[in-house]
């Protein structure tokens, strides 16, 4: 099955917030706020930056062996992680938390950006290496946002009592049941069985939620070459130890980011200032923030307590327990990797432009930050319905009342547009008024308000002849309704709702290779894909 793409740019889906639109359109606004642009020029600065900077790559070498001990990896997987080993190659990462299933569909999305990043630099230097890398953010212990998926419309919500980092989670008989529960839902499709036995084959009960989800990701993009890592791991947050030092001590993040936020300009939305202290404590089923009250750190919601003493000799000893939240997340992912650039949403890009100075803090590289690809996907029932109402790509992302109340001035008989009339009137009281100011002046505001009241009457004339001419168009408007409603469903982006599952049901292989060949390296377009 084929697909064709259309591509529109990003402000014209009236779907992104203005910094996003800002950041793609290389507004002058923002450019204090990153270190290199979204070009090939800025991807070679960056390299330049990066290759000043001791990643240790023995460390993220051994690393991944370790996490792909267990796993069936291609050809390509393990190329890539002896690479790694190189001074000339670098990664491109995208970022996630382990929402179940993947969660929405810009999960693949993003992912299938950095590969196709990677592939495409890697074309435009071959004197250099590129490795796609899928850092999880294993560690969120926000399960509501995680704990659930949509498909066709319809929640799909796993219930559990665990607690704690999501990541360390277990998959248990609940989670299960969500899997055979969907089931019911997708096997009627083509490829419906085939992602269901993906699905079941990577969460089996007793096996954590980030194992769960590296498997799933591994099964999906293994041939493409993704490396996934999971940064829960005491070794790598042992490497990390100098920051959490720093924070502990000097609280440097907060300080960073409150100055970021005061320069941005007003009309941009702050995404995430932080706390005091940006750590939290893991231990057990818990992750609580670290807070320090007079000289003593303690660990909120629990009766624990350190010295500072205490607490750097527990950092010490025990790492893995200190979990960096979304301020100093990306600061651990950049010091891990040899990462060039970064493929993120644009929420994602907001808070990402909030944390420029946190980097240079501590001297980490700051990477090219690139809008991850959107899609919306259409059918071949969608489309037809698209062209037979003569909706272009723009239009159907306009509101219902307007993309109706266009058709119906279209195709209608009768004149709907009363703007001549409305221009008659108006020169008729401004002739008015001359003659009136010629008899006494003092009735001129009288005469104004005569005509504020005769274009207003005839203002909301028209809006009652375009009222009584729609329901002509009752057929049209149902078609609009249903047409917006599958493609936007709860008035939001389908790839904020629905999840990929139903897609690969319906296509399978096919979903995922036509996404990656429309996939766009560095040029930031929205694409509609047509069956």
């Amino acid at each position: 099955m084929s697909f064709s793409a259309e591509y529109i740019s990003y402000p014209s889906t009236n779907a992104f917030s203005k910094i996003t639109n800002d950041y793609v359109s290389d507004s002058v606004l923002l450019t204090q706020f990153y270190a290199h642009p979204p070009t090939i020029e800025g991807i070679k600065k960056a390299i330049t930056q990066r290759q000043k900077f001791p990643t240790n790559r023995k460390l993220l070498v051994d690393v991944l062996q370790k996490q792909y001990g267990n796993t069936d990896f291609t050809k390509k997987q393990q190329q890539n992680i002896q690479l790694l080993s190189n001074t000339n190659c670098f990664t491109i990462a995208t970022a996630h938390q382990p929402n179940i299933f993947t969660g929405h569909l810009y999960f693949i999305y993003k992912i299938l950006h950095a590969i196709k990043l990677a592939e495409y630099l890697q074309g435009q230097m071959p004197e250099n290496n590129f490795v796609p890398v899928f850092y999880m953010g294993s560690e969120d212990a926000d399960l509501e946002e995680l704990n659930h998926i949509y498909i066709k419309g319809e929640k799909y919500e796993w219930k559990t009592n665990q607690t704690g980092a999501v990541g360390r989670m277990e998959v248990d008989k609940a989670l299960i049941a969500l899997i055979d529960t969907i089931a019911g839902q997708l096997l009627t499709e083509p490829y419906g069985k085939k992602i269901i036995d993906t699905i079941k084959e990577s969460y089996v009960q007793g096996i954590t939620i980030q194992q769960a989800t590296f498997t799933l990701v591994n099964k999906l993009f293994a041939n493409y070459g993704l490396l996934v890592i999971i940064p829960d791991d005491a070794d790598l947050k042992r490497s990390f130890i100098p920051v959490i030092k720093k924070e502990l001590i000097e609280k440097f993040s907060y300080k960073n980011v409150l100055q970021t936020v005061a320069a941005l300009p007003k009309e941009y939305k702050v995404q995430a200032s932080g706390r005091e202290l940006n750590l939290f404590y893991l231990k057990e089923e818990r992750r609580d923030r670290i807070e320090q009250h007079d000289s003593n750190y303690t660990i909120n919601g629990t009766t624990l307590k350190f010295t500072e003493q205490q607490i750097l000799e527990e950092l010490n000893n025990h790492p893995e327990r200190f979990s960096p939240n979304v301020i100093l997340r990306p600061v651990f992912q950049e010091m891990i990797l040899p990462n060039v650039a970064f493929v993120g949403g644009g929420g994602e890009i907001a808070y990402w432009l909030e944390l420029k100075k946190v980097f240079d803090a501590v001297d980490v590289p700051y990477p090219v930050l690139v809008l991850r690809n959107s899609f919306l996907v259409l059918t071949q029932s969608e489309k037809k319905m698209q062209s037979k109402l003569k909706l272009t790509a723009q239009d159907l992302f306009k509101p219902e009342a307007e993309l109706i109340a266009s058709i119906v001035k279209i195709s209608s008989a009768n004149k709907l547009n009363l703007d001549t009339e409305g221009k008659q009137i108006e020169e008729f009281y401004n002739n008015l008024l001359a003659t009136v100011n010629a008899v006494d002046v003092s009735l001129q505001k009288h005469t104004i308000a005569l005509k504020v009241q005769a274009l207003h009457k005839i203002n909301a004339l028209e809006k009652k002849m375009l009222r009584a001419e729609k329901r002509k168009f009752e057929a049209e408007q149902r078609q609009i309704r249903k047409l917006k409603a599958q493609l936007f469903p709860n008035n939001n982006l389908q790839e904020r709702e629905e999840n990929f599952m139903l897609f690969y049901a319906k296509w399978g292989d096919n979903f995922i290779e036509t996404l990656f060949e429309n996939s766009l390296p560095l040029k930031q377009e929205f694409c509609l894909l047509t069956q």
